[in-house]
This record gives structure tokens, C-alpha cells and sequence, in this order.
């Protein structure tokens, strides 16, 4: 069995990532595809933690954006986050994978509140913990809740899944004639206004010297392949 490069990671999902063909929801096709890949690095022997966004039901900007309050339109996109949380624990133990959600936001009884020692003490274990409830504060991305959470778990490397195929100079999907970069420093995504993750994210990874390696989710195998140090994607680093 192939060594892993990594030994404990943080996967970052978002919301739109697991829509599949639909127009907004949960895809139970994507969401099984997902779980099983997160089952084969498993398997390796790696620690997972994931963080999951929830554009895919509620996106607090957007509501914000028509004039709705932007702290209670944030709160209502972390209760999006709880929701997608708990579908990929169900996903994931139907395969076999001994799962925890937590959640900065308390909800006792369909999550535990989230302890960073106890989250640690789970990944030791061998479980997936799958953090949810964004950072429990208003005004922050679930990208800043994945950095802020890798640095307190002390992962080597955040795994930040997408559409696309890693970081471009323009949108790929628009532009057809873009260059897609195989490695940036952090200030390079910062100068250039790259949106695969807010500033505030990046800064944290910055200060703490943790790698984002950004990838495409759709493509099978691209996971394991990421963990076993195949270079996949772009990777941000110092």
C-alpha cells in the first residue's frame, strides 16, 4: 500500500460542491461519491477533519446583498452548514467511516459543541470529525472557518476541493484562453485579488505557514491522488 504525504488533513467542501446537476440541494450521488473517496484516504491510514460550506441552501451574502440584516442572514447560512454536515456523516457511515459532526454554533442534540482537545482526541481515534457552523460568528467565510480550524488541529495541509481544475488567472469557465498557476505564494493570491479564498483565510495560512492545495472534487481519484503527493491542482504555500 502506497505511503501517504500527509497525515492529518482538513478538507474544504463548499456548499456548491455538492449540488450536482440540481440547481440548489444536496446531490445523494455527489455526496456518496464524496464519502467513499474520504473512505479510500482513510484507509491509508489519514486523519480527515472537513470543513463544509452551505451555499448550496442559503448563502447569508446574497440575502444580505437584498437587504436582509447581514449577521442574522450569516447565522442562517451556518444552520445551512449544520444541515450539509449532517448528510455527509450519513454518507459517510453508510461506507463504513466512524464520523463526529461538531458545531461551533451549540445544537446538542444533532451535534457536539465543538472542543478543539476532544476534536483532536477523535481524529487520534480514527474518526472523521466534520466541523459545521462556520466559525460561529457572523462576517466570516467557512475558508476562514477551514484555516482557523487546520491551525487549531494542526494539520499539514489544507485541501481545498472546487469545479475547476486549481487556481486561474481568469474564470476558465468564461475565459477559455486562461492559465491555470501550479503554485502562487500566499502574497501572490493576495496582489493578484484571487478568489479562491478570502483575504482573511489567507492571511491566517500565511501567518502559520500552512499549504492550500486546491483541486478539482470532480474528478475521481483526485483526492487520494493529492494525499499521496501527486501534483494535482495548484498548491499555495510560502
Amino acid at each position: 500500500m502506497p505511503s501517504p504525504y500527509y497525515k492529518r488533513i482538513l478538507l474544504k467542501l463548499s456548499g456548491e460542491a455538492l449540488v450536482g446537476v440540481q440547481e440548489y440541494g444536496i446531490s445523494p450521488s455527489v455526496m456518496q461519491k464524496v464519502a467513499q473517496e474520504v473512505k479510500e484516504i482513510k484507509d491509508l491510514g489519514v486523519e480527515v477533519a472537513i470543513v463544509i460550506g452551505g451555499g448550496n441552501i442559503y448563502r447569508g451574502v446574497a440575502a444580505s446583498a437584498q437587504g436582509m440584516d447581514r449577521a442574522t442572514a450569516d447565522y442562517m447560512g451556518m444552520l445551512a452548514t449544520v444541515i450539509n454536515g449532517l448528510a455527509l456523516q450519513d454518507a459517510l457511515e453508510k461506507t463504513g467511516v466512524f464520523t463526529r459532526v461538531m458545531s461551533a454554533i451549540e445544537m446538542p442534540q444533532v451535534a457536539e459543541p465543538y472542543i478543539r482537545r476532544r476534536a483532536v482526541r477523535h481524529l487520534e481515534k480514527g474518526r472523521v470529525v466534520i466541523f459545521a457552523g462556520g466559525t460561529g460568528n457572523p462576517f466570516f467565510t467557512t475558508d476562514t472557518a477551514a484555516a482557523l480550524r487546520a491551525v487549531e488541529i494542526k494539520a499539514q495541509v489544507i485541501l481545498k476541493g472546487t469545479k475547476v481544475e486549481g487556481v486561474y488567472d481568469a474564470d476558465p469557465v468564461v475565459h477559455k484562453e486562461a492559465k491555470m498557476f501550479r503554485e502562487l505564494s500566499y502574497i501572490e493570491v493576495l496582489k493578484r485579488g484571487l478568489k479562491i479564498m478570502d483575504a482573511t483565510a489567507i492571511s491566517l495560512c500565511m501567518d502559520n505557514k500552512l499549504p492550500v492545495i486546491v483541486f478539482n472534487l470532480t474528478k475521481k481519484g483526485n483526492i487520494k491522488g493529492v494525499i499521496l503527493g501527486k501534483k494535482i491542482g495548484t498548491i499555495i504555500r510560502g
